[in-house]
């Protein structure tokens, strides 16, 4: 019992950190608008580097995030029980599979960025 809190409450810290994490991409994705607003602007081409650079490390620390939260969900799927309730079982089932698909839109977010040197695409920190 003692170890399920232990374990619960560092999981806790660990999402404490991860909402610093999220405020810092906030205040970036709102200087990487204002680069992305000064190169349709002004046509500045520096601004436009400087706007994938960051939407590229914007996008690559969520996918960092994210993976996090699928070895969480991998972690419970292995740790669930043979007399465990059905109710937990489709929860911890349904909760990894939901980490797998925001796994799966932050590799395609990234990966966009990447190539995307017109900025053709607006992509958005969601």
């Amino acid at each position: 019992m003692k170890d399920d809190i232990n374990k619960k409450l560092k999981e806790l810290r660990n999402e404490d950190i991860i909402w610093v994490i999220y405020l810092f991409i906030i205040f970036l994705s709102f200087y990487s608008n204002n680069l992305e607003r000064k190169y349709f602007v002004n046509h500045d081409i520096n601004a436009r580097e400087k706007y994938q650079k960051i939407l590229i490390f914007i996008f690559a620390i969520l996918l960092i995030v994210y993976l996090y939260f699928l070895k969480g969900s991998i972690d419970s799927l292995k740790e669930l029980k043979s007399n465990d309730s059905p109710k937990k079982k489709k929860m911890v089932y349904l909760s990894f599979v939901a980490s797998l698909l925001i796994t799966i839109s932050g590799i395609i977010f990234l990966y966009v960025a990447i190539i995307d040197d017109n900025i053709d695409v607006e992509l958005a920190f969601n």
